[in-house]
């Protein structure tokens, strides 16, 4: 009874081989022309990467953008190929359940590593965009300073206060973002008080043409002083110039020599820079001052003592005189 179970047993698993060897024989030409497919995709992704590489070089200046998306080439060419071996070889409902399973995966991935991604994908549009470069001075989110690297997922930035601040790129890419390198300068303005009794538009020539003799200073015919407002003590003047940017002698370093020549320009004319000056003025409906207050104090004082003065002299005759019986 055992033997013939054993016997059964052998015949189903000899039927079975037999089965699959027949099946295998018979695909075995889609199988090698399957694992042709597959190899000569992989050989087209590696030269399409090589060549992509050299492409994208051209255009990102981040080495890990660059190696990011040629790895993406890569793989996409070398899945397509593997997708469509297996169903060259008959396995459709595989490479369905892969494409619905990667899918679910990416899905997952997505939600769980959100803010990665958010960097991710900013990173890249930005790489695309190249809103700035390596070495620009940047402002954005209170940070200011220099471009030192741009990754996939932040950018490192060198602060003039000697801090490297790592900017996440989707802060980059979402909010404002002041790029001072772009145009190759930069206008520099110092504000300046003038005194009401000089005359602003003499001021002005003075000035113009004191920070023109800079040698540091461009564009000179856009040079330009203009009246502000009028402050407690001062008329406001507004003077700005422009200098190349970056470059020497540098931002603070120009300001502070345009600060040095307007104070010179307007002392050698003669063109006061007043203090802050406040004008006191008294009385219940005001219009008086202080001098006249005193002034007038003063005669009331003198008149109130010349008042006292007779009253006593009259009581003191008064008392003199004998009194009647």
């Amino acid at each position: 009874m055992k033997t013939l179970q054993i016997d059964s047993f052998w015949k189903l698993i000899n039927e079975k081989l037999l089965t699959w060897l027949e099946a295998s024989i018979k695909h075995l030409p889609n199988i090698a022309v399957a694992i042709c497919i597959a190899i000569a995709f992989g050989i087209a992704a590696k030269i399409t990467g090589n060549f992509a590489k050299r492409l994208l070089g051209r255009t990102f200046d981040s080495e890990q953008i660059v190696g990011l998306l040629t790895s993406i080439i890569k793989v996409a060419i070398a899945t397509a190929g593997i997708f469509i071996a297996l169903d060259f070889v008959g396995l459709r409902g595989t490479v369905t359940s892969l494409l619905a399973g990667a899918g679910i995966i990416g899905l997952a991935i997505g939600f769980a590593f959100q803010d990665m991604t958010e960097n991710l994908i900013a990173g890249i549009a930005m790489g695309i965009r190249k809103p700035f470069e390596i070495g620009d001075v940047i402002e954005a989110q209170d940070v200011f300073g220099t471009v030192e690297s741009i990754n996939l997922r932040n950018t490192n930035v060198m602060t003039f206060f000697g801090q490297r601040e790592i900017i996440p790129n989707k802060i980059l890419f979402r909010n404002i973002l002041t790029n001072y390198s772009v145009n190759g300068k930069r206008r520099i303005e110092v504000p300046v008080g003038i005194s009401y009794a000089d005359d602003p538009q003499a001021a002005a020539e003075v000035l113009t043409a004191a920070i023109n003799e800079l040698d540091f200073v461009v564009d000179k015919d856009d040079t330009g002083v203009f009246a502000s407002s009028f402050g407690d003590s001062s008329i406001n003047l507004l003077v700005w110039f422009w200098i190349e940017y970056p470059g020497e002698p540098g931002f603070m370093n120009a300001r502070h020599e345009a600060v040095v020549t307007i104070n010179k320009a307007l002392k050698d004319a003669d063109i006061l820079i007043p203090f802050p000056i406040r004008t006191l003025d008294f009385g219940a409906k005001g219009g008086e001052k202080l001098n006249s207050m005193l002034k007038g104090s003063s005669r009331s004082t003198e008149s109130s003592t010349q008042s006292a003065d007779k009253t006593n002299h009259a009581d003191n005759e008064s008392s003199d005189q004998p009194s009647e019986s």
